[in-house]
């Protein structure tokens, strides 16, 4: 267990899912034990996004060395799952990541120390020179993840991988953003970044350790002419342009959540090493 397992929960980690009960478990086993494993309280939020298995019932009957809680969204789609996980946080630190577990899971302790540091976005970026990234199953898709990528760069903060599911935020600002978020595909986490920049958040992109899953919902094929759809309507929403950051005065919410108390974390300096 982890070394402040009492007080208040200072991070909540989304995990979106729709009919997932074959990948489930081992994702929980593997997030719950590194979740257990930090000097800070953590609780997991699955969101249930209209599954036709068993995916509920796991989370209902689970039982971990950390709280996990179902929220069910009956809307369709990985983004209006992340929105109503993100809605349904209260803790000063959340992020959301995927089910399988693709990112390697040692980047939390650097996610946490850059967020103790007032960092109020952080993003595992496959395209970090210093990640490790095992090929994709299937050339066509990183060739689609790499020109989506680079038509979305302006539209969220310069963030040169928009895709990775692994991201972090001050709570405050994650769910004012989320509130705002209209895209419910594949799309969303474009204009959830989008709208953090337009709030003065800066967006601080982590090497991570990353694996290409088999059993991924996403296909090239598929969702190719959707998500150029949500980019155009993100886009025209913006103006014709980059959402652009105001001062982070002008911002609804702060940029940075307020730092728990310095005896509820240690502090330790992000090493981007591990993994």
């Amino acid at each position: 267990m982890g070394t402040w397992c009492a007080g208040p929960v200072l991070l909540e980690i989304v995990v979106p899912a729709r009919n997932e009960a074959a990948r489930l478990p081992a994702g929980l086993g593997l997030l719950s034990d590194a979740l257990a494993g930090l000097p800070v309280r953590a609780e997991v939020i699955v969101v249930d996004n209209a599954s036709g298995d068993g995916t509920a019932d796991i989370v209902r009957s689970w039982r971990g060395p950390v709280p996990v809680r179902l929220v069910r969204c009956d809307r369709p789609g990985k983004g209006a799952a992340v929105r109503a996980g993100l809605l349904a946080t209260r803790a000063p630190w959340v992020g959301f990541m995927d089910a399988d577990m693709a990112t390697d899971l040692a980047a939390l302790d650097d996610v946490l120390g850059l967020l103790r540091d007032g960092r109020p976005v952080v993003v595992g970026s496959r395209r970090h020179d210093r990640s490790v990234v095992q090929a994709y199953a299937l050339p066509l898709r990183r060739l689609g993840a790499v020109t989506f990528n680079r038509l979305v760069r302006d539209l969220a903060g310069g963030v040169a991988d928009t895709q990775c599911g692994f991201k972090f935020f001050a709570g405050p600002l994650a769910r004012a953003a989320a509130a705002d978020l209209r895209t419910a595909g594949f799309s969303f986490d474009v204009e959830l970044l989008a709208h953090c920049v337009r709030r003065g958040a800066d967006v601080t992109a982590i090497p991570v350790v990353w694996r290409d899953r088999p059993g991924s919902t996403f296909s090239v094929r598929r969702h190719s002419l959707r998500c150029l759809i949500d980019l155009a309507l993100i886009r025209a929403r913006a103006g014709g342009g980059p959402l652009r950051r105001r001062a982070p005065q002008d911002a609804h919410v702060p940029a940075q959540a307020p730092a728990p108390p310095a005896e509820a974390v240690s502090r330790t300096a992000p090493g981007f090493g591990r993994g």
